[in-house]
């Protein structure tokens, strides 16, 4: 996804925040604060991307589909095989439209017996709609989602490569949602107007609602959605800094001092339905949402978003070495 979308109370907290201007970085500038030294070992965004391809080969991971089943095999396995341990949560969901099938969440700990915990999260599942699209024609068929799906899981897959090499102090759990773009399509009847946000993060709020482990707790959170659309830049979400204020600031002051800070600009974004929000309203962990805020377009998550554009050719490999050089400097910070 995500979706927007704005409940009064939050609404009316964030609505003149949500205004202010927004920078995009140039290339020259991006390049430039790509520089400095960091502490954190290295993190590839060519790899990652390596990673979206590989799960775009599957097709659309729909759920219900036999590519939904096969990607979430090889997530699991990936996981495994990085050394993290892996617990699968299956449920039976009902969509908005009546469509019920079967969901999947894949949790992979790495370090599960550390007390000290971060969680990272982004969902994994395809939008079975392209009801985005510039072109009508499109609207019902499924977007291979390499941005709104992929990009989230390769950062985390990288991520847990990284960690595997020079474990950090703590222990991190990497959850991938699915079920999280089965909200209700702009072409059916009554959806303009009604933004039903209880259809969109249906794993993550089953998730939130009955976690992998009945004690589950983590310090915070931090989800990865959309993290590698060209010219991508990722203000501050509202929510997000209504639910986790001090987390925002500690991975923007990261991005600025390891020298991303062209893409985490000090601005205010949307009030935007994600996966952190069940996160936070169910499990009461602070979690916050990194996803692109474009200023310009048809969409504010980029001209890709819900889309049958949203394949590997539009995935910049340096968004996503920037989102997760950024997350992993922020893990490697914490201490026991």
């Amino acid at each position: 996804m995500p979706h927007r979308a704005f409940p009064l109370l939050l609404f009316c907290l964030f609505l003149l925040a949500a205004c202010g201007p927004k920078s995009q970085p140039s290339a020259s500038s991006a390049a430039s604060q790509a520089a400095p030294c960091e502490a954190a070992a290295r993190f590839c965004g060519d790899s990652a991307f390596v990673q979206i391809e590989a799960q775009c080969a599957f097709g659309p991971r729909v759920p219900g589909s036999a590519a939904h089943v096969a990607c979430g095999d090889w997530i699991a396995a990936r996981f495994r095989a990085l050394g993290c341990e892996v617990a699968e949560q299956t449920v039976r969901l009902a969509a908005w439209n009546g469509d019920t099938f079967a969901a999947r969440n894949i949790v992979a700990s790495l370090r599960p017996e550390a007390a000290g915990r971060i969680l990272l999260c982004a969902h994994w599942d395809s939008r079975p709609w392209a009801d985005n699209d510039p072109d009508p024609a499109n609207h019902r068929t499924p977007v291979l989602a390499a941005n709104d799906g992929a990009s989230g899981v390769a950062v985390m897959l990288e991520l847990a490569r990284v960690f595997a090499d020079s474990l950090p102090q703590v222990g991190v759990d990497f959850v991938c949602f699915d079920a999280e773009d089965y909200g209700v399509a702009q072409w059916a009847e009554g959806a303009m107007g009604d933004e039903r946000s209880e259809s969109w993060c249906l794993g993550s709020t089953h998730w939130a609602q009955h976690p992998h482990r009945a004690d589950y707790r983590a310090r915070y959170g931090i989800l990865m959605d959309m993290v590698g659309g060209r010219g991508a830049t990722f203000a501050q979400e509202a929510y997000s800094l209504h639910f986790a204020p001090a987390v925002v600031q500690r991975v923007w002051a990261t991005a600025h001092r390891i020298g991303h800070g062209a893409y985490f600009p000090r601005s205010r974004g949307g009030v935007i339905t994600d996966d952190h929000v069940p996160v936070n309203q169910y499990l009461g962990i602070p979690t916050i949402d990194i996803v692109p805020f474009h200023t310009s377009g048809a969409s504010a998550f980029g001209p890709t978003w819900h889309t049958v554009h949203d394949t590997p050719s539009a995935i910049d490999p340096a968004v996503l070495h920037a989102v997760g050089q950024t997350v992993a400097q922020v893990v490697y910070d914490e201490k026991q």
